[in-house]
């Protein structure tokens, strides 16, 4: 049984600072050497102010360098950010004016190098930096996603592999909720991060993870050496069972779960916490999946007077499944492979996730019966 410890928590540098500092010293913080290499990696998915909590807030990216300084540390702040540049992040997020005056390096993960990360992966990409790294301390942010429920630790090391190679995998994934799933979690159990410290004193729910999503109070930091760990216990604090989520399901099955997690601390229950709507994806014949992708199964779809036609989720779109007509985004169902990424990086929250109509009726006549 692995320890998750939960503390309440505002963003008063004070308080963050404290915790911090308490739940790495709790979970083993002297592992961190004079001289060793610390990759802090938070969520820095696009450029965003902390109050839309799409990123992991500045002060706990602060306290947790610190924390490593103090320890003598070497300290590399990075992430592989799906749109706009790092500079813009570091500027936006307020965390390059936290970090101002500490002896820290923040950067952009671009280096890769092929890392096996088992069946029926193989050998992948993988930043250079996270490999290399005596100590990866995870730092997530607590936020809905609309392709694999939530975000949290698992899904937050997706940010190490680099760059294009991010949509790549969504492509070869497609609609498969499940083969993505398992990606993630092999990333994860062979990265091995040491600490993982989620922010959830101000989370995202709705139609999230990017700025369709919608921030909640919930006021805590829970931390655990375990991502897995730490992502059930998230599931109890929101009032869902764990295997709900893609990536713990993929983890049961990989046998990478040892067990229910021991709460140390006070976990609230958050009530009437919004998930983004999860329908399912492609059944049946394939002489079928033509006709479910344009009608049965949920999609991305534009709000007209929120898209400024920026282009930007054109730019990122794996499929390449999203053209312009008169000015207008349009998609090709039948190319999307519903990976919502054009979610996370539309810089104006234009995108959200529906059901079409057909299929609303086709899932209330499954559900009756």
């Amino acid at each position: 049984m692995t320890q998750v410890l939960c503390r309440r928590a505002s963003y008063e540098y004070g308080i963050v600072r404290e915790v911090a500092f308490d739940v790495l010293d709790a979970l083993g913080g002297r592992e961190i050497q004079a001289g060793s290499r610390v990759l802090v990696k938070p969520n820095l998915l696009a450029p965003a102010a902390p109050d839309r909590a799409m990123l992991t807030h500045p002060l706990l990216v602060k306290a947790t360098v610190e924390y490593a300084l103090d320890r003598g540390a070497r300290v590399l702040v990075a992430d592989s950010q799906a749109m706009g540049s790092f500079g813009k992040i570091l500027k936006e997020s307020g965390i390059r004016e936290a970090l101002r005056g500490l002896d820290v390096e923040c950067r952009e993960l671009k280096n890769s190098v092929q890392v096996d990360v088992g069946e029926p992966f193989g050998r992948i990409d993988v930043a250079e930096d996270a490999v290399r790294s005596d100590v990866i301390i995870n730092l997530p942010k607590l936020k809905t996603h609309s392709q694999m429920l939530l975000t949290l630790a698992v899904k937050n090391l997706f940010g190490c592999v680099v760059g294009l190679r991010k949509p790549q995998w969504h492509l070869r994934a497609g609609v498969d909720r499940e083969r993505f799933a398992a990606l993630l979690v092999r990333i994860c159990a062979t990265l091995k991060p040491v600490f993982n410290i989620l922010d959830g004193v101000l989370a995202m729910e709705g139609p999230g993870p990017g700025k369709g999503g919608i921030p909640r109070q919930v006021g805590v930091i829970m931390a655990s050496r375990d991502a897995f760990s730490l992502d059930a216990a998230v599931c109890r604090l929101l009032g869902i069972e764990a295997d709900r989520l893609f990536t713990h399901a993929a983890a049961l099955k990989s046998g990478l779960v040892a067990g229910a997690p021991e709460i140390v601390g006070d976990l609230p229950r958050v009530q009437g916490f919004q998930f983004p709507q999860m329908a399912s994806t492609l059944f049946g014949p394939r002489l079928l999946h033509g006709l479910m992708r344009q009608h049965l199964i949920q999609r991305p779809v534009i709000d007209a007077e929120s898209c400024r036609v920026c282009h930007d989720c054109a730019r990122y779109c794996p499929a390449g499944a999203i053209g312009f007509q008169d000015r207008k985004a349009v998609f090709d169902y039948d190319q999307c492979i519903r990976c919502y990424c054009c979610l996370e990086v539309c810089p104006h929250g234009a995108m959200r996730a529906e059901e079409p109509r057909l299929g609303k009726m086709f899932n209330r006549i499954i559900r009756a019966r």
